[in-house]
C-alpha cells in the first residue's frame, strides 16, 4: 500500500474535526496523527508550534459561525434571526461557540469598543432603519441584545443534558421586549 502523503490541508481539517467534536484543547499532534492514521512525524513539518495550529483552528471556527449565522438570517426579519442563529449555533455546535466566544479580544477596554469590534458593520444603521430609530438607539439596543444572547448561548453551550430551545428564545424575547422598551423609554 503506498504512502499516504500528508497536507497542511489535512492536519488544519483534522484539528478543525478534532476541535468540532471535541473542543480546542483536543488539538494536539497525537490526536491529529489518530485522525489521520499516520505517525507524529510528518505533522511537526506543519506543527512546529501548536499555537499556530490552533490559531488556524480559531480562525476557521470564525469562518463557520459567521457562515452558519448568514443562513439562518431572513431579510424580513434580521435583528430577531441573528439572535437566533447564535443561540440555534450555541445548541448545535457548542464546542464551536465555545472556541468564538472565548477567543482572546486583545485591546477591548470598554463594551463600546467590544461592540465596534464584534458587530458586523452597518448593522445598526440597519437595525435603526428597520425600527425607526435614531442610530445610537438602535446601536444600543444591539449592543444589549448581542451581550444577553452571547450570555444565554453560553449557557446553552454548557449545560447538559440542555435547556430547552423554546426557553431560551422566549428568554431572549423577553429581553429583547425589555430592552426595546427602555430605549424607547430614553430620552435622545
Amino acid at each position: 500500500m503506498p504512502k499516504q502523503r500528508i497536507t497542511k490541508e489535512m492536519v488544519v481539517d483534522a484539528a478543525f474535526a478534532l476541535a468540532r467534536s471535541g473542543g480546542l484543547e483536543q488539538v494536539m499532534v497525537k490526536n491529529i496523527a489518530g485522525a489521520l492514521h499516520c505517525s507524529v512525524q510528518p505533522l511537526y513539518s506543519y506543527c512546529q508550534n501548536i499555537h499556530s495550529l490552533r490559531q488556524e483552528v480559531v480562525a476557521r471556527a470564525d469562518a463557520f459561525v459567521r457562515r452558519f449565522a448568514a443562513q439562518r438570517v431572513d431579510p424580513q426579519n434580521p435583528f430577531l434571526t441573528l439572535g437566533r442563529a447564535y443561540l440555534q449555533l450555541a445548541q448545535e455546535e457548542p464546542h464551536l461557540f465555545r472556541i468564538f466566544i472565548f477567543q482572546p479580544r486583545l485591546g477591548v477596554s470598554s463594551l463600546s469598543e467590544l461592540y465596534d469590534r464584534s458587530a458586523t458593520p452597518g448593522t445598526a444603521q440597519s437595525i435603526a432603519q428597520a425600527l425607526g430609530l435614531s442610530l445610537e438607539k438602535a446601536r444600543a439596543l444591539h449592543m444589549h441584545m448581542l451581550i444577553y444572547t452571547l450570555g444565554l448561548g453560553t449557557l446553552f453551550a454548557v449545560t447538559s443534558p440542555g435547556i430547552p430551545s423554546q426557553e431560551v428564545f422566549a428568554q431572549q424575547d423577553a429581553a429583547y421586549q425589555a430592552f426595546f422598551k427602555e430605549i424607547l423609554e430614553e430620552k435622545s
